[in-house]
């Protein structure tokens, strides 16, 4: 029963430090979490890291809550999804509360404003890094990058709507698994 508890404890550490740097949105702390669960404490896989965000971001709501969640309830049940959620929210939470309180003073000092600049500057790589390491690791089959960049493709140059790109990503899923296990099958007999 102690295990667990410390189990939890530093669940919602992890999650709590997770929120304390969610500039740039969800996606820095996919980042976050890459370099802690996939590359250090290797707990979880490239590919389960990806199912998680993938159905995080399909599932209403924010796309980093229903992560954070997901992972939390996969590592220690309801409990431990729970203590994830809250641990992730509360930094943001209690930052906004101060900067809403100061909002006048934040809104007008260049000090503040520069600083920001900076931040989102800082950002842009880290969510670049995620993306790659996701993607290097993400695909069982060769078409799949090219479903990949289709799908890109069509969201961003031809306004797709992404549950059509869902639908569209899950059929193509489908036969290029069909046809490399029909391949495989083949070469096996």
């Amino acid at each position: 029963m102690e295990k667990k508890w410390k189990k939890m404890l530093t669940l919602f550490w992890q999650f709590f430090q997770f929120g304390c740097f969610t500039f740039g949105g969800g996606w820095s702390i996919i980042a976050q979490m890459q370099k802690l669960y996939v590359e250090k404490e290797k707990t979880i896989t490239s590919q389960e890291l990806l199912d998680i965000t993938s159905v995080g971001r399909s599932l209403p709501g924010t796309m980093i809550g229903n992560v954070a969640m997901l992972y939390g309830y996969r590592v220690g049940g309801f409990l431990g999804g729970f203590l994830c959620v809250i641990a992730m929210i509360t930094p943001p939470m209690l930052v906004l509360s101060v900067i809403t309180y100061f909002y006048t003073l934040f809104k007008e000092n260049l000090w503040v404003m520069s600083a920001m600049t900076g931040v989102r500057a800082a950002i842009v790589p880290i969510i670049a890094s995620a993306a790659v390491n996701m993607v290097k690791g993400a695909f069982r089959f060769p078409p799949c990058f090219v479903l990949a960049a289709a799908a890109f493709a069509l969201y961003l140059f031809f306004n797709v709507s992404c549950v059509m790109l869902v639908v569209m990503g899950i059929i193509g899923g489908l036969l290029i698994s069909e046809y490399y296990e029909r391949k495989g099958a083949g070469h096996r007999a």
